[in-house]
């Protein structure tokens, strides 16, 4: 889904407005292996202040789903770097989920990973996705057992996507030595790509993911507050910001 050593930006669909998240994921695309895309959520529980509020905004804007796929269509028609959408799990069903992934796949979505859906319960989507040819992501934490971890690593078509710390997403100082506790530990049980995120905010902090195995690293709030900060204008921040941190 991306090749190895990429970074993985995440922007909320319709922060500030669709119009501008067109521009933002078309400003960041060149310098990226895939693309996060955050569907709004009125209760986005596994996301610190910077993302909820973006979601918020977005929310309060006016963004409505049926938006979200015409916006992924659009980006199709210029880029083909993967987009993997970052949901919860309400919007896919009560879309239903065969008509969630098949307007999906039909606009061009490469993946997705649904927050609070676990593998165990994941049956129909994993199922509906295989039949669409969308990767499946899903997320793995520090204190994921052993055995929870392989299942989840079978599970993942796209890649694995691990949580570097406790709590919710957020730009920290400094990496958590869990997340590389976790990467060993995932990389000694998992054959798929893996990708490090929650914290990332800084080139130092790719290098050092990076060096100790990880094949992607995500970036969200680092990115989100610029957009916080500067609104529609922040397209050529974003693009220099995902370039500062792949190093180019």
């Amino acid at each position: 889904m991306f090749e190895s050593g990429s970074i993985i930006p995440y922007i909320t669909a319709g922060d500030p407005s669709v119009r501008a998240t067109l521009g933002f994921l078309e400003a960041v695309a060149e310098y990226s292996g895939a693309i996060e895309l955050g569907v709004p959520f009125s209760d986005p529980m596994a996301d610190g202040k910077t993302i909820q509020a973006s979601h918020e905004r977005a929310l309060r804007g006016g963004f409505k789903l049926e938006e979200l796929f015409p916006l992924v269509k659009a980006f199709r028609r210029n880029y083909d770097t993967p987009i993997v959408l970052m949901t919860y799990y309400n919007p896919v069903y009560r879309t239903g989920v065969k008509e969630f992934l098949g307007s999906a796949k039909a606009s061009g979505v490469d993946g997705i990973l649904v927050v609070d859906l676990p593998v165990s319960h994941a049956g129909e989507l994993l199922e509906t996705a295989r039949e669409e040819g969308i990767k499946t992501v899903f997320l793995a934490a520090p204190n994921t057992p052993d055995e929870r971890l392989k299942e989840i690593c079978r599970a993942s078509t796209g890649f694995v996507y691990l949580i570097s710390l406790y709590g919710t997403t957020g730009a920290r100082e400094e990496i958590s030595e869990t997340a590389f506790q976790l990467l060993r530990r995932a990389r000694r049980l998992c054959t798929r790509k893996l990708a490090v995120g929650f914290g990332v905010s800084r080139r130092e902090h790719v290098e050092r993911l990076l060096q100790s195995g990880a094949d992607g690293v995500v970036v969200g709030s680092a990115l989100i507050r610029l957009i916080e900060e500067h609104g529609e204008r922040a397209a050529p921040l974003l693009r220099e910001k995902v370039r500062e941190l792949s190093g180019l």
